[in-house]
């Protein structure tokens, strides 16, 4: 068979046997995933046709303003994992806490936590902008069969056994990995079939373009501001291009094809800044481990922190590896 030609429920069968823990639950919990996707893409499709745009009136616990899309994703994601029965905790940045799932299966042996951004970026979508979900899988470490605790979820990336994103654009994609290299998947919307699309995917090592939200230079500490104008300045291969979308899952897309930085640093009015660690920085930072590029806060790897709260926030510097460690240097070298 093509490679090209596997549809992503071919491909999850044929590699299943690389799974750490080759149980088939993994498996099947991606595939609840996928089906999630599919109505939440569904939707997003016909935003404009319905009354499904525009803010519900409420804020969630992050103290955002809540999309109408935004609940109904969150809703479709949260169901389509509840009646598969393969889940034991899911976490959800629209969500106060974790929800802890008790199978209607007494002798359960579900070992898999979820965290989920079920819409990010969803203020785009009153003006037909890409959007995207973000997903984490941890292995829980309380026992099997019984309640989750939180101790399941406050977990560091680098134990995340399956990470990616779906951003809904021109087409829709599903990225993911589970640790051995990074697939994307396209939908075909004629038959509803997500078909390999983008095999192992790879951030180059450096790239051209970074992506900031460049009206807050002035609360920047001074390293990102440096960083800034060296990306500016006219010598060598530069000046890069800018290029910010405003939605995590789709400058991150652009930049792991085309090669380039994404960056979302502390400022004077985000002392940690804005992305959540458990939601957003995490899963991104296991796919950009896995596609050759690097994650970091801007000292340290994103992968290694230890989170001690479910809605934690971090400065997030993502993309091609010699990027990555070159903010780094202006940053250390601000503060020396």
């Amino acid at each position: 068979m093509e490679k090209r030609n596997q549809t992503l429920g071919e491909f999850i069968i044929e590699n299943q046997n690389s799974f750490a823990y080759s149980t088939g639950e993994l498996s099947k919990l991606i595939n609840a995933i996928r089906l999630a996707a599919k109505v939440v893409n569904h939707e997003v499709n016909k935003a404009g046709l319905v009354d499904i745009l525009g803010a519900v009136g409420d804020t969630n616990i992050q103290g955002e303003d809540q999309q109408k899309l935004d609940v109904l994703a969150n809703e479709k994601f949260i169901q389509t994992l509840r009646k598969r029965e393969i889940v034991c905790g899911i976490a959800s940045e629209e969500e106060d806490s974790y929800i802890s799932i008790n199978s209607s299966d007494e002798n359960h042996q579900n070992k898999y936590v979820v965290l989920i951004d079920p819409l990010d970026g969803s203020s785009n979508i009153d003006v037909n902008v890409s959007v995207g979900t973000i997903f984490s899988i941890y292995r829980r470490v309380t026992k099997v069969g019984t309640p989750v605790t939180m101790e399941d979820f406050l977990q560091p990336g680098k134990n995340q056994v399956a990470a990616g994103y779906v951003v809904y654009g021109t087409s829709t994609m599903l990225v993911y990995t589970t640790g051995h290299g990074v697939n994307g998947f396209t939908l075909n919307p004629a038959i509803g079939t997500f078909y390999l699309s983008h095999p192992d995917m790879r951030f180059p090592k450096a790239g051209k373009i970074y992506s900031v939200n460049e009206g807050n230079y002035i609360h920047f500490p001074q390293g990102v501001k440096d960083y800034i104008k060296y990306c500016q300045m006219e010598e060598g291969n530069r000046p890069y291009t800018s290029r910010y979308i405003g939605s995590l899952v789709s400058d991150f897309h652009r930049n792991m094809i085309k090669g380039g930085i994404y960056m979302y640093p502390k400022s004077s009015k985000a002392n940690n800044g804005k992305l959540r660690l458990l939601y957003e920085c995490n899963p991104m930072a296991f796919l950009a481990e896995q596609a050759q590029g690097k994650a970091s806060d801007g000292h340290n790897r994103i992968l290694d922190i230890q989170p001690t709260e479910l809605h934690q926030r971090v400065p997030f510097f993502c993309g091609s590896r010699l990027m990555v460690e070159k903010v780094e240097e202006f940053i250390a070298e601000a503060e020396q």
